[in-house]
């Protein structure tokens, strides 16, 4: 199979990398709390860009831009850690991105963003003891942000994979430019 011209590649890496800003900007709209694209744009990136560099500094990028107009604040460095676990899971994605595996992957990043970041609340904020009974507290009153959080990731990972999907149905140049390995 014939590689594609350099300047489609360039144009379909442009593609993503505004599906990627524009979703980070939905940050910045009003949205019920954890209701955000974090770990779907994590997963994407990781998904479909093809230099693991770029999966990263692409969706953590866009994250900053956004966290600078709504607020640079102390737990940064957990929530970016999170996305980065989201982007190692869209790798795992980037032979199959199927339905089911997509959905797999978002269900772990949301678990993991959860576990991660009410682990650091716990560890550091001084809001919950730190013994085996605060951590629980903690995690119990994180509750209502999963659901959410989750309703988003879902939201979000639909919207992004299943956009871009058809996208590349109509739009052959947006198709992956190195065919998958079997």
């Amino acid at each position: 199979m014939q590689a594609p011209p350099s300047r489609l590649i360039d144009l379909r890496l442009g593609v993503l990398m505004a599906i990627i800003v524009v979703a980070a900007l939905t940050r910045l709209i009003p949205h019920p709390p954890n209701f955000t694209p974090i770990a779907a744009i994590g997963l994407f990136g990781g998904a479909y860009l093809t230099r693991r560099w770029m999966a990263f500094a692409a969706p953590l990028g866009a994250m900053f831009v956004s966290d600078l107009v709504l607020g640079l604040h102390s737990g940064m460095w957990v929530v970016y850690g999170a996305m980065a676990v989201a982007v190692g899971l869209g790798f795992l994605l980037r032979q199959n991105r199927s339905a089911g595996r997509v959905l797999g992957a978002t269900l772990a990043g949301t678990l993991s963003f959860f576990v991660l970041t009410n682990l650091a609340v716990w560890a550091f904020s001084g809001m919950y003891p730190r013994t085996p009974e605060g951590l629980v507290a903690c995690y119990v009153a994180a509750l209502p942000f999963l659901q959410n959080s989750l309703a988003g990731d879902l939201t979000f990972a639909l919207a992004l994979f299943g956009g871009f999907h058809l996208a590349q149905q109509h739009f052959a140049w947006l198709r992956d430019p190195v065919p998958a390995a079997a």
